[in-house]
C-alpha cells in the first residue's frame, strides 16, 4: 500500500491557492522574494516550570539538613521547594492521592505513598527527579508510612491493622510482619481498627509504637516480636509523639484532649489534657472539642517544651476559622489561619529524635497557603513567603504574557510594587532554603499579567523561568461599594457575582498604557506614574452601544444596515449618545414604566480618589443601557499609545475613544460598518430578556479571553462539540446569535487603508466572527498641542477580506516578511512639572514606520496583512489585496487562541486548538512547522487562560492555583537542563549527640538495633508473593548516585564502577586470605596428628 504523505498534499494545496492569486506575480514567486528562515527543528514542545500553590494539597514532608520541603496533591502531583527560586514539579502518573511522604534525610531520596495504595521511590539527585523504584500494594490498604532517620527499612501501616516492612534500597517486602492480632490483648476479640501511627522509640530503636485508630497503642519489641505494653483509652486516636528521651509520649484523640503516658505505665494516663475545653468546678470531665487532628512533641534544652497541635477547638466556637495551637510553658497562643489546616510540621535543628529538638518554625499547610511561622520571637510572627503562592488570591480570569519587555519596565513596577508589602513579617531568613539556582542564559525580561475576579491586576516578574509578584492593581477602587439592594441591584448589574471581575486587559509595555475590561461592561484605562495624586473626580464617559436591525422585515442581501433609535454619530463630531467627562452625575433615566434607559452597571465614585505611584485612573467608559435592555460584555479590545485611541467591541459592535481629549470618535452597531455591501442577510431582533444570568460558579461564568468570546456561531463552524458550545454561549441569547455578529478581534497599524491606496496611514483593523475583516482609516492631528485641540476624523474603509470562522488574530509584515509592531509613545511621567514636562512634550511625537518609496513602487505590494480565524490562516498582500497564501488550520476543530510571534530566526504564527493540538505556521508561506497533540481542552480555564508570547514561550493556569509555562522551542528545551535550578546539594550530615560518659557507661543512651539482620530474609524469610507487586522505575539505583546528565553523570558511573570494582578485588582478597589461614591451620592440624599416631600401634588407637 501507498504511504500516504500529507505534506505534499498541503504542499500542493499550498501551491495551488499560490498559483490561483491574480497579482500580477505567482505565488513563487512571492517565496522566492522572502526566504524563510525558520524550518521545523527550530521547533520543539515541553513543559519548562509550574508556578503557583500546589492544587488541592493533601501531604507534606520535609529534610531538615538538605531544608527543602515536599507538598503532594489529591491529582498525584508533587511541588518540591528550596530556596526562593528553586523549585520543582513532579507528577505520578496513576493520579491518585500522595498521602503521606517520607524524605530519606540528605540522602537525595524521597517516598511517596498513593491513594491507590502503590508506594515509589522519588531520585532527587537530579534536575527533574524521576522514580527508581515502585511497589503496589494488592490485599492491604496503606494508612501510614514512617521511615526512621538513617534507616533503610520503611514501616508500613494498613488499614487491617498489620504493619509491613520495605526495603528502601531494592524496593522489596521483607518477611517481618506485625499482624494485628499478635499486637493487642489476646482475649480482645475487636479489631482496633487501621493503623494511624508509626514511630520507632528515640532512645530505642528496637521499640516500636503503633497506634490504632480505636484508642489502643502498643509498644512492640521488634527483637523477641510481641508487645511489651499495651495503653488503652476510650477516645479514637488521631496522632502519636514521642518525648525526645524516649520515656513519654502523647496521644491526641478525637473528643478533643490529650493524653501523656509513661511507657512503663500502662494502667491510665500520666496526665490528660483539653487545651481548649472548658473545666467544671466540681472535677467533672471538661466538655468535649472537636478533635485534635495532630499534635507535635518539641523540646528545648533551656526552657519549655512546645506542644503543638491543630484542631481541639471547642464546639461552641460556631463560624472561627481553623486554628493552630502552640503550647509553650504556662502560655497557650492560638493562631487563627485563613484556610482549613491541612498538615504541619515543626522545623527543627537537629535531625536526630533522641536529641534535645530545639524547634524554630512551624511550616502550616493550608488547604490553599503554606503559611511559616517563626516560634523564636515573641507573638510568632509569620515569614514573608517569598514563593509566586498568591496567584490565586482572587480567582483569576484571564492572562497576558509578554517576553522581550522594555529593560527599564520590571525596575519601575518593582519600586512601585515594593511600597504595598505588608507589614509585621519575622525578621528572619525564609527557613526553607536548600537546593542551587540554575545557570539560565536567557536573559530577557518576561512579564505575566493576570485579571482576577475581585478586579485587581497583578503584575509578575517571569525572567529566567522564576516567579514573582511585582505589583498589584485594584480597580474595584473606581467605583462606589454596591449596596445590598436588591431591588436596585437587579434592575442594573448584568452579573450576580463578582461585577468588577476583569476580561480583557491590553497593554503597551513601552508606553506603560493599560486598559481593562471588566464583566460589567465597563473600560478603564490607566497611565503610570511614581508620583503620588488625588485625583478629585474620575474622568467618566458612558456609550449607548446597541444593536438595531429592521424588525418588520430582514434587509435584502448585500443591503445597508437597519435603522436605530438615535441618530448615527458623524465620524468626527463627539457622539451625542456620550455624556462629556465632567458630567458625573449619570444621566441615567427611568421611563414612566419603569424601563432603564442610560444608566450604567456600576457607580463610579463621587469623592476624590487618591492614587498611589504606579498605575492610576484616566478614564472610565462605561456601556449603559439601552430601552431597559442591559449592554453587552466587552468581548475584544485594543489601545495605542502612540494614537491616544482605545477600541472596543461586543456582540452589538465597536466604539472608538480618544482618551486623550476624552471623547467618543465612532460608535457603530456591527451592520452599519459595512455601509450598503453588507454581504449577510441579517434577521429581526429577538425579544431579549432585561437581565443576563452570570453562569454560576465564579470562574468559569466569566467570558474566554478574545480566542473564544462572546460571538456567533459562523457558518463554517458547526462542527464543534457540544458541551464546549453551551460553555462559552454568549451573553446574546441563542434565538439571536445566528443574527448578531460580534466583534472579537483589533489591530492598530500603519497600512494601506484600501484597495490600491499609495500612501500608508494609521489604521484600525476590525475581525468580526463571522470571518470578516474590515479596515477603518484614522486621520490623526499631528502631535503636541494640536493633537489635544483638533478631532481625530475616523472613517469606516470596506472590507479587506472574509476567512471561516472568527477572526482572531491581525499581524503586519513589510515586504521582507519583518514583522511591523504597531506604532507606540514611549513612557513619560505624566505627572512631571517644569522642565520634566518639557522633555515630555519632547518624547510625544508619534512613531513613523518606514516603508522605501522605491521598495514600493518596484515591488507594488509593499506590505502582508496576516490573518488567523478559528479555521484558517491567510497571508493578503497590500495594497492590492489579493490573497498570496492560505492554510487550513483545522477542519474538525477550532482554535482557541492565535498569535503572530517572534523567534530568534524569524516569525511565526502560533495556535491552539481546542482539540488539544499546538501548531506554528511559517510566515509568510503559511507552511507547518510543528504539530503536537499537547493536551486535550478539559475545562474553559486552559481555554481563557492559553497565551503565546515571542521568543517561543507560552503559558496557561493548569488548575485554579497555578500556572503551566511550555516552550515550543529548540533552543530554549537545550537550554533548560542548564536554566533548571538542582533541589539536592552535598551537605554533611550534623553529628550525633554525645552520650556522655555515664550514659555509656551505665546505659540509658540510645540503643541501636541491627535491622538488617532482624528484617533480611536469612532470619525473616521471604514476604507473601501476592501481597505487592514491584515495579522498577525508568533507572537503577546507580541513578540515585549519578547526576542527571552529561559529564558529570559518566564521571560518576565511573566512579561509582571503580568503587565496586575496589570493593569486589578487596572482598577477593579477603576470601583468599582467609583461605590461606584456613589451609595453614588444616596443614598444622595434619602435622600435629601426624606425631601424636607415630609411634602407636594399630591396636592402641
Amino acid at each position: 500500500m501507498k504511504k500516504f504523505n500529507i505534506r505534499k498534499v498541503l504542499d500542493g494545496l499550498k501551491e495551488q491557492a499560490s498559483s490561483s492569486a491574480s497579482s500580477g506575480q505567482s505565488g513563487t514567486q512571492e517565496n522566492n522574494l522572502m526566504q524563510e528562515t525558520l524550518q521545523s527543528e527550530n521547533f520543539q514542545l515541553c513543559k519548562t516550570v509550574r508556578h503557583g500553590f500546589p492544587y488541592q494539597p493533601s501531604s507534606m514532608a520535609h529534610d531538615p539538613v538538605q531544608k527543602i520541603l515536599a507538598i503532594g496533591t489529591q491529582s498525584g502531583a508533587l511541588r518540591l521547594f528550596g530556596r526562593p527560586g528553586v523549585e520543582c514539579y513532579c507528577q505520578h502518573e496513576s493520579g491518585a492521592a500522595v498521602i503521606s511522604l517520607q524524605f530519606l534525610i540528605n540522602e537525595g531520596a524521597l517516598v511517596s505513598a498513593l491513594a491507590d495504595d502503590s508506594v515509589h521511590l522519588w531520585n532527587l539527585r537530579q534536575k527533574r527527579p524521576a522514580i527508581l523504584h515502585s511497589l503496589k500494594f494488592n490485599r492491604e490498604r496503606i494508612t501510614f508510612v514512617h521511615l526512621p532517620f538513617q534507616s533503610k527499612w520503611l514501616y508500613i501501616g494498613t488499614e487491617k491493622g498489620n504493619i509491613h516492612i520495605v526495603n528502601v534500597e531494592s524496593f522489596t517486602l521483607s518477611g517481618y510482619v506485625i499482624m494485628w492480632n499478635k499486637a493487642i490483648e489476646l482475649s480482645s476479640k475487636a479489631h482496633p481498627g487501621p493503623v494511624v501511627h508509626i514511630s520507632d522509640n528515640p532512645m530505642d530503636e528496637g521499640k516500636l509504637i503503633i497506634g490504632y485508630e480505636s484508642g489502643i497503642v502498643v509498644l512492640w519489641d521488634l527483637k523477641s516480636k510481641k508487645a511489651d505494653y499495651r495503653y488503652t483509652y476510650d477516645e479514637a486516636i488521631h496522632s502519636v509523639a514521642w518525648h525526645h528521651e524516649g520515656k513519654q509520649f502523647i496521644c491526641s484523640h478525637s473528643d478533643g484532649t490529650l493524653t501523656i503516658w509513661n511507657i512503663k505505665g500502662q494502667g491510665k494516663p500520666f496526665q490528660t489534657i483539653t487545651p481548649h475545653g472548658k473545666q467544671p468546678k466540681d472535677g467533672k470531665k471538661p466538655e468535649p472539642c472537636k478533635p485534635i487532628l495532630k499534635v507535635e512533641y518539641k523540646t528545648t534544652r533551656l526552657g519549655d517544651p512546645f506542644m503543638i497541635l491543630s484542631g481541639g477547638l471547642s464546639y461552641d466556637t460556631v463560624g472561627r476559622r481553623p486554628c493552630l495551637t502552640v503550647m509553650h510553658g504556662k502560655s497557650t497562643a492560638v493562631l487563627e489561619m485563613d484556610y482549613p489546616i491541612v498538615d504541619f510540621l515543626t522545623l527543627c535543628e537537629t535531625p536526630y529524635p533522641n536529641d534535645f529538638q530545639e524547634p524554630y518554625a512551624v511550616v502550616v499547610l493550608l488547604e490553599k497557603d503554606l503559611v511559616v511561622i517563626d516560634l523564636a520571637q515573641n507573638g510568632y510572627p509569620i515569614f514573608e513567603n517569598p514563593y509566586p503562592l498568591t496567584i490565586h488570591e482572587s480567582p483569576v480570569t484571564c492572562c497576558e504574557y509578554f517576553a522581550d519587555c522594555p529593560v527599564d519596565l520590571i525596575p519601575a513596577l518593582y519600586s512601585v510594587g515594593s511600597r504595598q508589602k505588608r507589614q509585621g513579617y519575622s525578621k528572619k531568613e525564609w527557613p526553607i532554603s536548600g537546593g542551587n539556582w540554575g545557570l539560565g542564559t536567557q536573559s530577557y525580561p518576561e512579564i505575566i499579567i493576570t485579571g482576577h475576579a475581585d478586579g485587581t491586576v497583578k503584575f509578575w516578574d517571569a525572567s529566567a523561568i522564576m516567579l514573582q509578584v511585582l505589583y498589584k492593581l485594584k480597580t474595584a477602587k473606581v467605583f462606589e461599594k454596591s449596596r445590598n439592594n436588591k431591588e436596585d441591584k437587579q434592575n442594573t448589574e448584568i452579573v450576580d457575582e463578582d461585577p468588577f471581575a476583569i476580561q480583557i486587559m491590553a497593554w503597551c509595555p513601552e508606553s506603560r498604557m493599560l486598559c481593562v475590561a471588566g464583566v460589567s461592561a465597563n473600560l478603564i484605562i490607566y497611565r503610570f506614574s511614581k508620583q503620588e495624586i488625588t485625583t478629585e473626580v474620575v474622568q467618566l464617559l458612558e456609550v449607548r452601544l446597541q444593536y438595531e436591525v429592521n424588525d418588520m422585515e430582514s434587509p435584502p442581501e448585500g443591503g445597508g444596515g437597519g435603522d436605530r433609535d438615535l441618530p448615527t454619530p458623524g465620524a468626527a463630531s463627539p457622539s451625542p449618545q456620550t455624556t462629556g467627562p465632567p458630567t458625573h452625575p449619570s444621566t441615567s433615566s427611568n421611563s414612566s414604566d419603569g424601563v432603564r434607559d442610560n444608566v450604567p452597571c456600576l457607580k463610579v465614585r463621587s469623592t476624590p480618589l487618591k492614587q498611589s505611584p504606579g498605575y492610576q485612573v484616566e478614564l472610565v467608559v462605561q456601556l449603559v443601557w439601552v430601552s431597559g435592555e442591559p449592554p453587552q460584555q466587552i468581548t475584544s479590545l485594543a489601545l495605542n499609545s502612540s494614537y491616544g485611541l482605545i477600541v472596543f467591541g461586543n456582540s452589538n459592535g465597536l466604539a472608538v475613544v480618544d482618551y486623550l481629549q476624552k471623547t467618543v470618535l465612532l460608535n457603530l452597531g456591527t451592520v452599519e460598518l459595512y455601509g450598503s455591501n453588507d454581504p449577510y442577510q441579517r434577521q429581526p431582533r429577538s425579544p431579549r430578556k432585561t437581565r443576563q444570568p452570570s453562569g454560576g460558579n465564579g470562574l468559569c461564568d466569566i467570558n474566554e479571553s478574545s480566542a473564544s468570546e462572546d460571538r456567533c456561531k459562523s457558518p463554517t463552524s458547526d462542527h464543534r462539540d457540544n458541551s464546549f458550545s453551551r460553555s462559552r454561549s454568549s451573553s446574546v441569547t441563542s434565538i439571536d446569535k445566528e443574527a448578531r455578529e460580534a466583534i472579537t478581534s483589533f489591530h492598530f497599524c500603519e497600512t494601506f487603508a484600501r484597495k490600491g491606496d499609495s500612501t500608508i496611514t494609521p489604521c484600525l483593523y476590525v475581525g468580526t466572527s463571522l470571518g470578516t475583516v474590515l479596515a477603518v482609516a484614522l486621520n490623526l492631528p499631528p502631535a503636541g498641542e494640536q493633537r489635544l485641540l483638533q478631532p481625530v476624523i475616523v472613517l469606516p474603509s470596506g472590507t479587506l477580506g472574509r476567512l471561516k470562522g472568527s477572526i482572531l488574530r491581525m499581524a503586519f509584515l513589510d515586504n521582507t516578511g519583518t514583522f511591523l509592531p504597531p506604532a507606540f509613545e514611549p513612557w513619560y511621567e505624566p505627572n512631571a512639572v517644569g522642565a520634566d514636562s518639557e522633555e515630555r512634550d519632547k518624547g510625544r511625537k508619534r512613531r513613523p514606520v518606514s516603508v522605501s518609496p522605491s521598495t514600493s513602487q518596484e515591488l507594488q505590494e509593499s506590505q502582508y496583512a496576516v490573518v488567523c480565524s478559528e479555521k484558517q490562516a491567510k497571508v493578503i498582500a497590500l495594497p492590492s489585496q489579493n490573497c498570496i497564501f492560505k492554510h487550513s488550520i483545522t477542519e474538525t476543530s477550532f482554535v482557541l487562541r492565535a498569535d503572530v510571534v517572534q523567534m530568534n530566526i524569524g516569525n511565526c504564527v502560533a495556535c491552539f486548538c481546542a482539540n488539544g493540538h499546538i501548531m506554528t505556521l511559517s510566515l509568510p508561506g503559511l507552511r507547518p512547522l510543528l504539530d503536537v497533540n499537547y493536551l486535550p481542552l478539559t475545562d474553559m480555564r486552559i481555554a481563557r487562560t492559553f497565551c503565546f508570547t515571542n521568543l517561543g514561550q507560552a503559558m496557561y493556569l493548569t488548575s485554579p492555583t497555578e500556572i503551566q509555562r511550555i516552550t515550543y522551542s529548540q533552543e530554549t528545551c537545550e537550554n533548560l537542563q542548564e536554566m533548571l535550578g538542582e533541589l539536592f546539594t552535598p551537605v554533611e550530615t550534623p553529628e550525633a549527640p554525645n552520650r556522655g560518659f555515664f550514659k555509656g557507661l551505665f546505659g540509658g543512651g540510645a540503643t541501636s538495633l541491627d535491622r538488617e539482620e532482624l528484617f533480611g530474609e536469612t532470619q525473616a524469610g521471604k514476604a507473601s508473593r501476592g501481597l505487592a507487586q514491584h515495579i522498577p522505575g525508568p533507572q537503577g539505583l546507580e541513578g540515585m548516585k549519578g547526576a542527571a546528565s552529561g559529564v558529570v553523570a559518566d564521571l560518576a558511573r565511573a566512579r561509582i564502577a571503580l568503587d565496586e570494582r575496589g570493593q569486589k578485588l578487596g572482598e577477593l582478597d579477603e576470601r583468599t586470605a582467609a583461605m590461606l589461614a584456613s589451609a595453614d591451620s588444616f596443614g598444622k592440624h595434619a602435622h600435629d596428628m601426624m606425631l601424636k599416631c607415630k609411634d602407636k600401634k594399630w591396636y592402641q588407637f
